[in-house]
């Protein structure tokens, strides 16, 4: 807003990020929506994900946010998915194999953002072959 930068801001950014994602998946997790295991599982695709976009930055190559799941595309999710889930407790819906909605969604991130992390992580790879001394 003040229209400056700095590589402060820049840290403070991505921590405060990554406190708010364990935070809010944290919390999902442990509700009585969802089975904890898949929760831990979502929050470790979730924080693979951006820990490879950031490391990517970190060498020298530009901030990565590429793949699959990105962080708005989980924000949405994450808004979204509580106020369906009420929404089919309510009218007493029955989901499929016995997971709940939130469980499905968290079970996305986890194998959507492990996979995010891998397509980071060669993408990375990929720009170290062009630039061998990671300049």
């Amino acid at each position: 807003m003040a229209n400056k930068a700095s590589k402060r801001g820049d840290f403070l950014d991505h921590a405060i990020d990554r406190y708010a994602d364990v935070f809010m998946v944290g919390g999902l997790a442990l509700s009585s929506w969802c089975d904890v295991r898949i929760g831990l599982l979502a929050i470790v695709g979730m924080l693979l994900t951006s820990y490879m976009g950031t490391q990517a930055q970190a060498i020298g190559y530009k901030r990565d946010y590429s793949g699959l799941l990105g962080r708005a595309d989980r924000l949405v999710l994450l808004m979204i998915t509580p106020l369906i889930q009420h929404i089919i407790l309510h009218y007493n819906f029955q989901m499929p194999w016995g997971f709940s909605l939130l469980e499905w969604v968290l079970i996305y991130f986890a194998v959507m953002g492990n996979i995010t992390a891998v397509q980071r992580f060669y993408s990375t790879l990929e720009w170290f072959k062009a630039n061998p001394k990671g300049k």
